[in-house]
């Protein structure tokens, strides 16, 4: 009995001790802001005509809330599912979606991710850390209503691709046919990121490290509080951007483990990437992802990272990999 109470005393001492660090850290640990390298992204590239936007259409989530996305439609065999990255939306898939709709490569739909776009229900936080993923297959079980026989594939941008290789690792990757990702995000740590993503996002290391042990202690109350929070420019603002994520959409939105999740992927996978990203190392994106699964990389000369969604550089890159290479 006497070593019993040891052993149960020293387990609670553990646990007060793990939980007072984890306290300090999310109270204290908001980090120093690294100075940019390049003064931030590229967010001039995201200015051109969006007069040909097609309107928001609903799907309802297993909640019974009811989620946006945006639909290009096509005479074509193939779906494809566009995920966009962190604090935009869906608006500016616009020219690579119309591109893809109107060479009938594929119907597009691009979903306001929860928690963004122009009226969210609560901007930057989601429910739960998985609800992202749940989401992404409810919009694919709505899909498959209207087109039960088409080949699907899901792609994304960025946090938009982490979030996609995330989905490739959890229980619903075989609704995949194939995977595009566009400069996606692995880890903060992973070999392809440059220093906050090259200015746009400051992480609160200390606050993620802290609450991610109490979830491991499968506390999850504080996970609404800010994780991470980004610097876009004044003049790149039009109060549909979300600027700031709590703990559990700031998990949900990337992979668990990229290396896992990755060697999880056995459909084709397409990464298209900049040269001149700059959020990320693009050169390191072959030799960190061939390590885990198949992996076909196209990098396009002075393609910064927003430029590798709206430039007609990557058209020509999705166009020959929808048309071959994600048949396999």
């Amino acid at each position: 009995m006497e070593i019993f109470l040891k052993i149960l005393n020293f387990l609670l001492i553990s646990v007060v001790i793990q939980f007072t660090i984890a306290a300090m850290l999310i109270i204290f640990g908001k980090g120093k802001k690294t100075r940019p390298e390049k003064g931030g992204l590229a967010f001039n590239e995201l200015f051109f005509d969006y007069t040909s936007l097609p309107k928001l259409h609903s799907f309802a989530a297993r909640d019974g809330k009811n989620m946006s996305y945006r639909h290009y439609p096509a005479q074509s065999d193939t779906v494809l599912i566009l995920v966009h990255g962190s604090g935009w939306h869906s608006r500016y898939f616009l020219p690579l979606a119309e591109f893809i709709s109107s060479e009938g490569l594929a119907e597009v739909y691009t979903p306001d991710l929860r928690g963004h776009g122009p009226m969210p229900e609560r901007r930057g936080d989601v429910d739960y850390i998985n609800q992202l993923e749940d989401d992404l297959a409810d919009l694919i079980i709505s899909i498959r209503q209207q087109r039960p026989g088409a080949k699907l594939i899901i792609g994304g941008h960025s946090s938009g691709g982490g979030l996609v290789i995330r989905f490739a690792g959890s229980r619903y990757a075989q609704q995949a046919d194939a995977y595009l990702l566009l400069a996606p995000f692995l880890k903060y740590n992973a070999p392809t990121m440059r220093p906050d993503s090259g200015g746009w996002a400051h992480a609160y290391t200390g606050r993620i490290a802290g609450l991610s042990m109490l979830n491991m202690m499968g506390i999850h109350y504080w996970d609404f509080l800010t994780a991470i929070t980004f610097n876009m420019p004044e003049q790149a603002r039009d109060g549909t951007e979300t600027l700031f994520y709590s703990h559990r959409l700031n998990t949900a939105y990337a992979p668990r483990n990229y290396k896992k999740d990755l060697s999880a992927v056995t459909q084709p996978l397409l990464v298209v990437a900049g040269t001149e990203d700059d959020a990320f190392f693009a050169e390191q994106f072959e030799p960190v992802m061939s390590q885990y699964t198949a992996v076909q990389v196209s990098l396009l000369p002075g393609v910064t990272h927003m430029g590798v969604v709206v430039g007609p550089e990557v058209q020509a890159a999705v166009k020959d990999w929808l048309q071959g290479g994600s048949k396999r």
